[in-house]
């Protein structure tokens, strides 16, 4: 392998690393709090892509204003989300929001289908991300540049309102004990859901740079991200919010490095992932940053 094969190659990897790991933060912030796996959370980047669809074909907006309230209808769903299928089964045994989860997941797509049908729809990627440009003799999308520059920034803004916030300070108090947290007065309902509602904004960014990246969109295209972003989260420590994005570095990495080391291996990339959960979960269930979990039930 020549030094420009491999250097697009881990210039790939980053990029796609970066969008597991951007996907990924939203699971660990709801299991840090809930201890929920929040199965839906695929279907919420399938979701801000049809929304960004929807707002610039339908309604003509342009990318720079579609975008946004993609987004921003992406957090208000996990707040609906949350109210509608996890709220009521606060207290109820960890199993019965477990099921809650798969069925909302399921419910979302279904949703999907029956509303945008499973023909799959392109997606309108604006111009400057189209862009190809050379670095060091290796030619290279804009919108691969651009991705982990924005996972960075969108991580570095999360982690400042999680540790130099009140509504942070909140969020680490109700991680740590559900009624201490009650006694000092504390909304815990609000917090919860402006933790999905955050968690469910960088799902859509998330989204919305997979489908410029992939630019075809169809009612189940949440549901390998989704699956790559869980086990990333497990790598990384599902709880900690930079060992989330660490992780889906390292799992991205990963698996454009061996395909290309390997290409006899290019179609088990998928297992490579489902190999790293199952080596994790036996030699170090809390991942490479997480801390033993105290269960608060």
């Amino acid at each position: 392998m020549t030094w420009t094969i491999f250097s697009q190659q881990l210039i790939n990897g980053v990029s796609l690393g970066s969008l597991y790991g951007l996907v990924a933060i939203g699971y660990t912030m709801v299991y840090g709090i809930l201890r929920l796996i929040n199965f839906a959370h695929g279907d919420l980047l399938m979701f801000a892509a049809y929304a960004a669809i929807s707002g610039i074909v339908t309604f003509g907006l342009p990318w720079y204003l579609g975008f946004p309230v993609a987004i921003a209808l992406t957090g208000a769903l996990g707040i609906v989300l949350d109210r509608v299928a996890y709220k009521p089964l606060r207290n109820a045994p960890r199993i019965s929001l477990l099921i809650s989860a798969i069925g909302a997941s399921f419910l979302l797509e279904s949703l999907a289908l029956v509303y945008f049908k499973g023909v799959p729809k392109p997606f309108p990627r604006p111009e400057m991300f189209s862009k190809v440009i050379e670095v060091f003799g290796v030619r290279v999308q804009v919108l691969t540049l651009y991705t982990p520059v924005i996972t960075i920034l969108l991580l570095l803004g999360l982690l400042y309102i999680v540790f130099h916030t009140k509504v942070g300070k909140a969020m680490r108090a109700a991680s740590k004990d559900f009624e201490a947290t009650r006694l000092m007065g504390i909304n815990l309902d609000r917090i919860i859901a402006i933790t999905f509602f955050l968690g469910s904004t960088l799902a859509a960014a998330g989204g919305l740079m997979w489908a410029m990246k992939y630019p075809q969109v169809n009612p189940y295209m949440g549901v390998f991200p989704g699956i790559k972003a869980f086990i990333a989260a497990v790598l990384g420590g599902i709880g900690n919010i930079t060992g989330a994005v660490l992780g889906g570095f390292l799992l991205g990495l990963g698996e454009i490095l061996i395909v290309a080391m390997v290409p006899e291996m290019a179609q088990y990339r998928d297992a490579f992932a489902f190999v790293i959960l199952i080596l994790v979960l036996l030699f170090r269930p809390t991942g490479l940053m997480g801390e033993p979990i105290i269960d608060k039930s």
